[in-house]
């Protein structure tokens, strides 16, 4: 048998080696999962949207490691899909079948996290995306149906409304965003008790809009942007409309939504908030 004294230094080496490759190949930090969901045709601004966010929110999943995959296959809107997705996203779209929906409603009833955008917000009745989803239109989103919308798409200052949310603590008070189309709702968020009021629209932003509609040129009043539901890990953008040369004939792309500094700092607080980071 041999001695102790002569094993102690090879278990000294085999220690060392090993700490020494703990330090150099620290394992990875867990990584959370993020599915967008979008349609293969719909209006090409909203398109034009889908292409850029699937570009940048693919970027950001390389830099801040967690896996970002997007499909227009609704079917895997279900139970089993979703029980491997810490985060969905909704690009410019909602879900329409009885079956997807009940399993996205079970999904954020016990813990999953929502991020959408733009029009999947949008609901109107009567027209081809009727509001006859109450749960989701009233309750999850709490804004109803939609009013009405400013035209062209132009850029807006926004205004922080809630600085102790950690989707905006390090956000400064006002900045610029991107040109988009600016939606408004029959429902008054304000008087929501389940609704957080993250940023709306300045009124140094009015007029705002250039028709040529009038009803198309907001001049005044209240325009929430950015919200979450406390009942839920979940936050909604109005963001999510590209401007697009539909005058010129050229439908040529004139506008992004990513690109903006402060803009695009939102969108990945609100990730990380989702993904539990």
């Amino acid at each position: 048998m041999k001695s102790l004294k002569a094993i102690t230094p090879l278990l000294i080496v085999i220690l060392l080696i090993s700490c020494k490759t703990s330090t150099r190949n620290p394992p990875d930090p867990a990584k959370f999962h993020v599915i967008a969901f979008h349609s293969a045709e719909t209006e090409e601004a909203h398109m034009s949207f889908v292409h850029e966010a699937n570009r940048w929110f693919a970027q950001k999943a390389r830099e801040k490691g967690f896996t970002y995959d997007s499909t227009a296959n609704w079917d895997k809107l279900n139970d089993v899909y979703l029980s491997g997705c810490q985060v969905v996203i909704f690009l410019d779209v909602r879900p329409d079948s009885t079956g997807q929906r009940a399993a996205f409603q079970k999904y954020m009833e016990n813990g999953g996290a929502w991020m959408g955008f733009h029009f999947a917000g949008f609901a109107l009745t009567p027209s081809a995306y009727p509001q006859n989803w109450d749960w989701y239109h009233n309750h999850f989103l709490g804004s109803g149906e939609y009013r009405g919308n400013t035209w062209k798409p132009t850029s807006a200052i926004l205004r922080i409304e809630d600085r102790d949310h950690a989707v905006t603590r390090n956000l400064p008070e006002t900045f610029k965003a991107s040109a988009n189309e600016w939606y408004s709702w029959k429902n008054d968020l304000r008087i929501n008790p389940d609704i957080r009021i993250l940023l709306s629209i300045d009124s140094t932003s009015f007029p705002l809009g250039t028709g040529p509609k009038p009803h198309e040129i907001w001049h005044s009043g209240y325009y929430p942007v950015v919200w979450t539901n406390k009942n839920y890990r979940m936050i909604y953008f109005n963001m999510g409309h590209n401007d697009l040369d539909y005058e010129g004939g050229t439908n040529k792309e004139l506008s992004f939504t990513f690109g903006n500094e402060v803009q695009d700092e939102l969108i990945l607080n609100a990730l990380m908030w989702l993904g539990g980071r």
